[in-house]
């Protein structure tokens, strides 16, 4: 296969990532710096850096693909091909999964991708509460008041949002942990009290983490995460 899908196969980074690594000369096959069009048999030595590329950890018995993607800013949360940067062809997984949810083209950050389309309803109903977290930097001071009033809730779509938690995290820095999944939420919330939102990183799906993903990289979930994800089932 070619040096790009073998990268994105083992879960270090998309194939567009894996094209700017070769590019760089950052990549060698079998002590040669590899190029985009180099193609990579089996037992070929493939290193990044000089060393050897994180093994993606394989699923015995799952009949789907579940994957957490650190999605960088620009990529489009849509599995339409003829958007440019969707999410899907930037991943380039070898198997036809979808994003869970949605992550607004300038935000970043964790987001699930599956192939199994009977679990996304579960994941996304509202009364599940699955929380959501999230690294904020906006424009202007963060004051006790802004935070009170995200926390109880804000008048954006026709609705109130849901109450929710915030947290100062530095002077134009917030966190946010919200169980809905409105469009652009934490956009219009603050922009309500008069704040832009300069940066929205999500870094946490209920019980699973972005961890030390960096933008572009994905894993697969592990079995414990799953299961905490949706408890009772049992059919992967």
């Amino acid at each position: 296969m070619r040096l790009n899908k073998h990268i994105a196969e083992t879960g270090f980074c998309s194939r567009r990532e894996a094209d700017r690594l070769i590019a760089a000369r950052r990549v060698t096959v079998n002590g040669r710096p590899g190029g985009i069009g180099t193609e990579v048999a089996e037992g070929d030595e493939v290193l990044l850096d000089g060393r050897p590329l994180p093994l993606r950890e394989t699923r015995s018995g799952r009949r789907h693909v579940y994957i957490a993607l650190n999605k960088p800013v620009g990529i489009t949360c849509t599995t339409e091909s003829a958007v440019k940067g969707n999410i899907v062809d930037f991943v380039g997984h070898e198997r036809r999964i979808f994003p869970i949810g949605r992550l607004d083209k300038d935000s970043e950050g964790l987001i699930l991708m599956t192939s199994n389309g009977d679990i996304v309803n579960e994941i996304l109903r509202a009364e599940n509460r699955h929380e959501k977290e999230y690294l904020v930097a906006v424009n202007r001071p963060v004051t006790p008041e802004f935070l009170t009033g995200m926390a109880r809730g804000v008048r954006i779509h026709d609705q109130t949002t849901l109450p929710c938690r915030t947290a100062r995290l530095a002077k134009f820095g917030f966190r946010i942990v919200l169980t809905q999944g409105l469009n652009r939420q934490i956009r219009l919330m603050a922009a309500a009290f008069g704040y832009r939102v300069t940066q929205l990183r999500r870094v946490r799906i209920d019980n699973i983490r972005l961890g030390v993903l960096k933008p572009g990289q994905w894993r697969n979930l592990t079995d414990p995460e799953l299961r905490a994800l949706i408890p009772g089932r049992s059919d992967w």
